[in-house]
C-alpha cells in the first residue's frame, strides 16, 4: 500500500511536498476523510488545496514560478526515488493556470486533478479504489 500511494503523492503534489514526506498509509488516510478507502477526487482537490498553502511562500494566494521550483526542489531533497515523479510538475503549472496570467491560485491548483488520476479512475465514479490506486504502479 505504501508504494502505490507514494505514486499518488506524486499527484496529490502535483498533493506535494509536505504530503509526499509522509508514509503511505498516512498519506492515504488523511486524504481519505470520510473512511470509505476510497480517494474520491473531492478528497484529493482538498489534500491539494491543503498542499497549495503549504507551497505558497509569500501568502498572495497565487503560486508564482519561484514557488513552483522551490516546492519541486524541496521534494527533490526529501526524496530523490520520487524526483522523476515530480520532473514534470513545472510542465503540468502550465495546465493548471487556467487564466493564463502565469500564477496558479489556490482554486487552480486544487481543481487539477492530473491525467494519470483521472484515467486510473476505470469506473467512473470520481475515486480511486485500492485496487485503481494499485494499477498506477503497473507499467
Amino acid at each position: 500500500m505504501k508504494r502505490m500511494i507514494m505514486a499518488l503523492a506524486g499527484l496529490a503534489l502535483s498533493a506535494g511536498s509536505a504530503l509526499a514526506a509522509e508514509g503511505g498509509r498516512e498519506l492515504f488516510l488523511r486524504i481519505d476523510t470520510n473512511g470509505d478507502r476510497k480517494l474520491e477526487f473531492s478528497e484529493i482537490q482538498a489534500a491539494r488545496a491543503q498542499m497549495f498553502d503549504r507551497m505558497d511562500a509569500n501568502r498572495n494566494g497565487l503560486l508564482d514560478a519561484d514557488e513552483v521550483r522551490a516546492a519541486v526542489e524541496r521534494v527533490k531533497s526529501k526524496r530523490d526515488f520520487q524526483s522523476a515523479q515530480f520532473a514534470g510538475f513545472q510542465a503540468q503549472a502550465g495546465r493548471m493556470d487556467r487564466n493564463g496570467d502565469g500564477r496558479i491560485s489556490r482554486d487552480e491548483f486544487a481543481a487539477f486533478i492530473p491525467d494519470r488520476l483521472l484515467r486510473a479512475d476505470t469506473n467512473g465514479d470520481g475515486a480511486l479504489s485500492i485496487s485503481e490506486l494499485r494499477a498506477l504502479k503497473r507499467p
